[in-house]
């Protein structure tokens, strides 16, 4: 079981995303109130390869373990300021299998869709920063740690503080693949 540790949205697009008491997800579209809310994709690279996309990145979740990762190498990064909906601790995200059900407080569920992957506006807001959330493996796979993508199949209120429950998918589970 985890924790949501902060909850951010923004109605404009910038890279960050302020800080909130409170989200709402609502059922198919995502964050009220956030840019990338809607059916289909918002997300700018996305909209210009084809506008009809289905959002399978209406929710981004990245775990607080990385921001203290981080902090060890010398990069301050606080919730939001990498783009993130949902700050989360105590879970594994990156090990969650494609289909996992997260129960968000007492209302919201999200599907995790895949891996986020990140872009090079990550240097902008702090010069180095995306080779530490992106690698290669010991195997030589490229290794993405920005967090994962989600779906919103029940909407309610998201707060900091509020549980965190995994519902894995049935065997056999697949591995996060981009979105």
């Amino acid at each position: 079981m985890g924790v949501v540790t902060a909850v951010c949205r923004n109605e404009e697009y910038t890279f960050t995303k302020p800080s909130r008491e409170s989200i709402t997800l609502l059922a198919g579209l995502g964050v009220e109130g956030d840019v990338h809310q809607g059916v289909t994709v918002k997300h700018r690279s996305r909209v210009a390869q084809d506008p009809t996309q289905p959002n399978l990145r209406q929710v981004h979740l990245m775990h607080a373990e990385l921001f203290d990762e981080l902090a060890e190498k010398g990069y301050a990064v606080e919730p939001g300021q990498i783009g993130e909906n949902v700050t989360t601790r105590g879970i594994d995200l990156l090990g969650l299998p494609t289909g996992t059900v997260l129960r968000l407080g007492a209302e919201a569920v999200v599907e995790v869709t895949g891996l986020r992957n990140p872009c090079v506006q990550i240097d902008d807001f702090a010069s180095g920063l995306l080779k530490e959330v992106v690698g290669r493996g010991a195997d030589g796979e490229l290794v993405r740690r920005a967090g994962i993508m989600s779906i919103v199949l029940v909407g309610g209120v998201v707060r900091p503080g509020d549980e965190i429950r995994v519902e894995l998918p049935a065997q056999p589970h697949r591995p996060l693949e981009k979105v």
